[in-house]
């Protein structure tokens, strides 16, 4: 996958983006929605045995400084299912480069890869659900009590998800 916006390169991982994807996800703040912090060496087998190796999710690319700045999950689950998720770098947040991003991958995903359906999760209601919201994605359920949070408290997951009709009607 090679895509480009007015800002951003999306492309596949490489081994060269294990620094730039430790600083996303070694970071406390970035990853409190999720799972704990990884380190530096769990950061790189994840990069390579997922990202890499089983093409589970591509680099979001600052084309200015050429910075890997956002790591997109973007992963078929099932013929024309693809689960997406994202996370970016702190210092890049409230720019705009994970909606511009994450359009460029659904437009690729239904307009290239003929996919009928993506769909997204998250535990943030806030951040997470805005840019799902924005991206046309609808809500389709949430699972009560599913999940433990970052502090071990269980929280609900909320699960969103766009059709490729809904993305023709909007797109």
């Amino acid at each position: 996958m090679y895509i480009e916006t007015s800002r951003m390169i999306i492309r596949e991982f490489i081994p060269q983006d294990a620094a730039d994807l430790y600083e996303i996800f070694g970071d406390a703040e970035t990853m409190v929605n999720c799972e704990p912090v990884y380190d530096y060496e769990k950061t790189k087998k994840f990069l390579n045995s997922f990202c890499i190796d089983h093409h589970g999710a591509v680099a979001a690319v600052d084309k200015e400084s050429g910075k890997m700045i956002g790591y997109i999950l973007f992963n078929q689950l099932t013929e024309g299912v693809y689960e997406m998720g994202w996370f970016y770098n702190r210092n890049y947040w409230r720019q705009g480069y994970a909606y511009e991003s994450c359009k460029a991958v659904i437009n690729y995903a239904f307009a290239e890869r003929k996919a009928h359906k993506i769909f997204a999760e998250t535990v943030d209601t806030v951040k997470s659900v805005n840019l799902m919201k924005k991206l046309g994605m609808q809500l389709e359920g949430i699972q009560r009590s599913q999940v433990k949070d970052h502090y071990g408290n269980w929280t609900d997951l909320y699960l969103y998800g766009l059709l490729e009709t809904e993305w023709n009607e909007k797109w």
